[in-house]
C-alpha cells in the first residue's frame, strides 16, 4: 500500500477478522453465539481480542497470537502495521505523543469454568518489575451469562478485611484454593453490571460469565493457582511472569475492606448521557473511574450522529444491524462486527435497521 491508500483508509470504518486467543481456562460458546456462528463450542479459545496490538504471552503459542488483522479493500493488514504507517493520522496527535500506540486492549470473554485467582500489576509495579509503561488495570461490563452445574454467574473481587501478606503467602504455598477464595468478596452478576479491576486488586471471574473487558494493553497476569479448576497445570512463567513467586506476591495490594466498601469502590453504576426517542447513550467507564480507557453504550433504534474527539475509537456491535455513513459513503454493520474508526474521522452517522446495541471503546484520555 502507498501513502494515498493509508490516507483513504483513515477515512474508512475498518473491520477486523475474528481473533480468538488460547487461554488457560475453557469457554467461548457464547462468543460463537454472539458471532452468529453455527457451531457454538466451549474450548481453549474463550476470548476474542479486539483491535489488539498486544501479543498473547505464553510458551509454544503462535508468534502473532492476539494481534488483530484488519480487512481493507487492498487486502488484509495487521492493526500494528496500519497504525505505524501514520500514527498521528490513525491514533490522534495527543495519543501519539504520549504513548505512540493504541494504549488500550479490548476483549470479549466467555468462561465455562472459573478463571484462576489472579492479580495484574499497577503502573508502578509494571514499571519497576516488568519494565513496562503500562500495567493492567481493567474493567468488566457484564453482557450475559449462563448457569453451569446449577450455579449462577459470580465474580470474586478484592480482599476481605482480615487478609495479611503472610496469611496470603501461606495459603498460596499450601495451594489452599478454598481458603484463597474465601479471602475474596463474591458478587453475583447480571447483564448491565459493571466493575473496575485496578492493578493490585485480586480477582477471579466465575464460570458462566460473558463480558466485555476493556483494559490497559498488556497480558501480564500473576496467578496463585498452579492447577486450574479444569485440571490444567500452569507453567511457572504464567504463574509469576518471570519475577519469581515472592515478587509475584508483592503485586497484590493488601488493603482489605468490607463488602459494602468493595461495592462502593469497584462496582460502577452506568449513567445516561443522552436519552431521546430513538437512542440512549450511556457512559459505563470514564475519567471518574480511570484515565486508562473509556466505554460508552449506544442503544439505537433510528439515527444518531457521533462526533469524533481527535482520537480513534472502536465500536463493538453487540446486537442489531444498519448503516454507518462516513464522509458521505455508507458502510453496513451487523452483530459481531468489531470496527476501528481512526482519529481522522470527524463524524459518524449511525442508522439502525433494527434495534441495535453498540459498545464504544476509547483509549486513554
Amino acid at each position: 500500500m502507498n501513502n494515498n491508500d493509508f490516507i483513504k483508509l483513515a477515512q474508512t470504518p475498518l473491520k477486523q477478522l475474528s481473533n480468538r486467543v488460547w487461554r488457560t481456562y475453557t469457554g467461548g460458546a457464547l462468543i460463537d453465539k454472539w458471532k452468529l456462528t453455527s457451531d457454538q463450542i466451549d474450548g481453549r479459545f474463550p476470548e476474542e481480542w479486539i483491535m489488539s496490538t498486544v501479543a498473547a504471552r505464553g510458551k509454544n503459542r503462535p508468534e502473532n497470537e492476539g494481534l488483530s488483522t484488519i480487512i481493507t479493500p487492498q487486502g488484509e493488514i495487521s492493526l500494528g502495521q496500519l497504525v505505524s504507517s501514520n500514527k498521528e493520522l490513525f491514533l490522534g496527535k495527543k495519543l501519539t505523543e504520549k504513548y505512540g500506540t493504541t494504549g488500550v486492549l479490548i476483549k470479549m470473554l466467555d468462561s465455562k469454568e472459573r478463571l484462576t485467582i489472579q492479580v495484574h500489576p499497577d503502573k508502578e509495579y509494571a514499571r519497576t518489575m516488568l519494565n513496562s509503561t503500562f500495567g493492567k488495570t481493567e474493567s468488566w461490563y457484564i453482557l450475559g451469562g449462563r448457569e453451569i452445574d446449577g450455579e449462577k454467574s459470580v465474580i470474586y473481587l478484592g480482599f476481605k478485611e482480615d487478609v495479611t501478606p503472610q496469611k496470603w503467602k501461606d495459603l498460596f504455598k499450601n495451594q489452599d484454593i478454598e481458603g484463597m477464595l474465601n479471602c475474596l468478596h463474591q458478587f453475583e452478576v447480571k447483564p448491565g453490571d459493571a466493575f473496575m479491576i485496578y492493578g493490585g486488586v485480586p480477582h477471579a471471574i466465575g464460570k458462566g460469565c460473558f463480558l466485555l473487558e476493556v483494559q490497559e494493553p498488556t497480558d501480564y497476569t500473576m496467578r496463585v493457582e498452579k492447577i486450574t479448576p479444569g485440571g490444567l497445570t500452569i507453567s511457572d512463567e504464567l504463574i509469576h511472569q518471570g519475577v519469581g513467586e515472592d515478587n509475584m506476591l508483592q503485586c497484590f495490594h493488601y488493603d482489605g475492606c468490607s463488602f459494602e466498601e468493595a461495592t462502593k469502590k469497584w462496582k460502577i453504576t452506568p449513567k445516561i448521557l443522552e436519552c431521546k426517542d430513538n437512542h440512549t447513550l450511556k457512559t459505563i467507564f470514564n475519567e471518574h473511574h480511570t484515565d486508562c480507557f473509556g466505554l460508552n453504550e449506544l442503544d439505537l433504534n433510528g439515527e444518531f450522529d457521533l462526533k469524533g474527539n481527535d482520537t480513534f475509537f472502536v465500536a463493538v456491535i453487540y446486537s442489531g444491524e444498519g448503516i454507518i455513513t462516513c464522509d458521505g459513503i455508507d458502510y453496513p454493520f451487523s452483530q459481531g462486527d468489531e470496527i476501528f474508526f481512526s482519529a481522522a474521522i470527524k463524524n459518524v452517522k449511525w442508522k439502525s435497521n433494527v434495534p441495535s446495541k453498540i459498545l464504544l471503546c476509547y483509549p486513554p484520555n
